[in-house]
């Protein structure tokens, strides 16, 4: 087997896992009543451009190796660096859904008795369903040997976070204040200590 279908391999389980952590917090969360929503054109573009560059373009590489003219060699300490990055993405990810609990959603949207979670990731950065996104995109970039596939997922990322996260901030600040205000002002947005 081929270093290149080792990367391919694990990007493929690494969204297979991406699924199974979403799915159950995806179907409780239908069950909690919405009380307001920023559904708006430009999250659905960003959510869009994130479905096509973390999940169609690379699945479309791996499932049909095109665009061919894009490959280049695939490295095992690149395959390494990949999976360890795309297994912290999904423990962030997780970790995430997991504190999020019945606030979770996958659009804009504040629900029924909604409460501001600072604790677990979101003790260190507001936004760390972004961070397990960005990391994601990295580890994508590491595990395929393809520059389109790879740094698809990088691009869909910067497009959902640049067209949402401003609004995300915009809504959580009219929600809870003050007190939103001061967790802006001890945390970053995704990277720790650093943005």
């Amino acid at each position: 087997m081929s270093v290149a279908s080792v990367g391919e391999i694990i990007w493929v389980l690494g969204i297979v896992a991406w699924y199974f952590i979403r799915r159950p917090y995806e179907r409780r969360a239908k069950r909690v009543r919405v009380v307001s929503h920023r559904r708006s054109r430009s999250e659905t573009v960003g959510l869009a451009a994130a479905l096509i560059g973390l999940a169609v373009v690379p699945g479309f590489y791996v499932a049909t190796g095109k665009p061919e003219a894009a490959d280049h060699p695939a490295h095992a300490w690149a395959v390494v660096v990949g999976a360890l990055t795309f297994a912290t993405a999904m423990w962030v990810f997780r970790r995430t859904h997991k504190e999020l609990g019945r606030n979770w959603s996958i659009s804009l949207e504040i629900r029924d008795k909604h409460e501001l979670i600072c604790r677990g990731p979101y003790a260190l950065v507001r936004h760390p369903m972004y961070t397990s996104f960005l990391l994601m995109g990295i580890g994508q970039a590491f595990l395929l040997s393809n520059w389109v596939a790879g740094l698809a997922g990088l691009v869909g990322f910067a497009v959902l976070f640049f067209l949402r996260v401003d609004e995300e901030e915009r809504m959580m600040l009219e929600i809870f204040g003050p007190q939103y205000r001061a967790y802006m002002d001890r945390t970053k947005r995704i990277i720790p200590y650093l943005y």
